[in-house]
């Protein structure tokens, strides 16, 4: 086999769509996006780190999620933007894996990062007492390093596998960024590995990850009932609600993305899947938490009181 088709220089993103008349449309709707993304969660961030209040386990990890959604949709978002009106669609081969590395580290971090936010509700409502025992400093910076830690080796385990592989076939990948499915459509090297690998690794991450969430949530189910008042009950369970929307959502869109055989693979549906959790997901999870949150709604008041007087 010749090198020069097995090891492309660059790869050319073919897009959203190949349909012109739809680019400036798309462009505004997704810029529109992408900035929302960035004021509402580096705002979420920064709201955080300045109100007091907000100096707690709970928001310690939400600040952690809104820094994953704004690192993986920033690996994907501006490149795809510059891509719509763009003649030369084209993207370094490093560049496509370090592109590919960061969405994954970003995305798998966010993954386990929602199994550490339900065991830390589970803790907060089961033991309000020893709360603030039980999740100290070094736990919830325990948990975060771990959160990281796994996101990246897993990352680096399927860039490796997937920038390893010989692609003769094609250097035209028919979606807007580099990730798995379409890559293995253009490889010409047995790609049964890989997609074992995506199974019984990141299928055994999703697992602890459910796994984690519906244990937290059963332990939760069962302390809120012990409460009497109906009022109390809803109360308790309330501080849950936007995490399990999250939960919901995200889980469910990356169970239908990546838990299929290539051979189930349709790529102009995944990509408006795709444009789904790396574009909707990291800007409608800070817009759930804090328009659902008091504590959020309070520090958002104070803090606009304070810059305005």
């Amino acid at each position: 086999m010749d090198k020069n088709y097995s090891t492309p220089t660059e790869f050319i993103l073919l897009g959203i769509t190949k349909n012109p008349e739809k680019n400036v449309a798309f462009f505004v709707l997704f810029l529109i996006i992408y900035l929302v993304i960035l004021i509402t969660n580096i705002g979420m961030i920064i709201l955080i780190q300045v109100d007091s209040q907000l100096h707690s386990p709970m928001y310690f990890f939400l600040s952690n999620m809104s820094f994953c959604d704004l690192c993986y949709s920033t690996a994907i978002g501006p490149k795809m933007l510059v891509d719509i009106f763009a003649e030369d669609k084209s993207i370094s081969f490093i560049g496509c894996a370090l592109q590919f590395y960061f969405f994954c580290a970003f995305g798998d971090s966010e993954c386990l990062m929602l199994a550490v936010m339900a065991f830390d509700r589970y803790m907060a409502i089961s033991n309000p007492l020893l709360y603030t025992v039980n999740m100290s400093s070094r736990i919830c910076y325990l948990l975060i390093a771990g959160v990281y830690m796994v996101g990246m080796m897993d990352s680096l385990l399927h860039t490796t596998l997937t920038f390893t592989l010989s692609f003769c076939k094609s250097n035209e990948i028919n979606h807007f960024f580099c990730d798995v499915p379409p890559l293995l459509l253009i490889s010409c090297s047995d790609t049964h590995v890989n997609e074992l690998v995506i199974f019984t690794v990141f299928g055994f991450i999703e697992m602890v990850t459910i796994s984690v969430i519906l244990m937290s949530y059963c332990y939760i189910i069962l302390s809120v009932l012990k409460i009497h008042s109906t009022e109390g009950r809803w109360k308790t369970f309330s501080t849950c609600t936007s995490h399990l929307a999250v939960v919901t959502i995200f889980q469910g869109t990356v169970l239908f993305m990546y838990f299929r055989p290539s051979s189930a693979y349709s790529l102009d549906q995944d990509k408006m899947t795709s444009l789904f959790y790396t574009l909707v997901i990291p800007m409608l999870n800070p817009l759930i938490y804090s328009l659902r949150n008091k504590d959020v709604k309070g520090a958002m008041k104070k803090l606009k009181n304070k810059i305005c007087s």
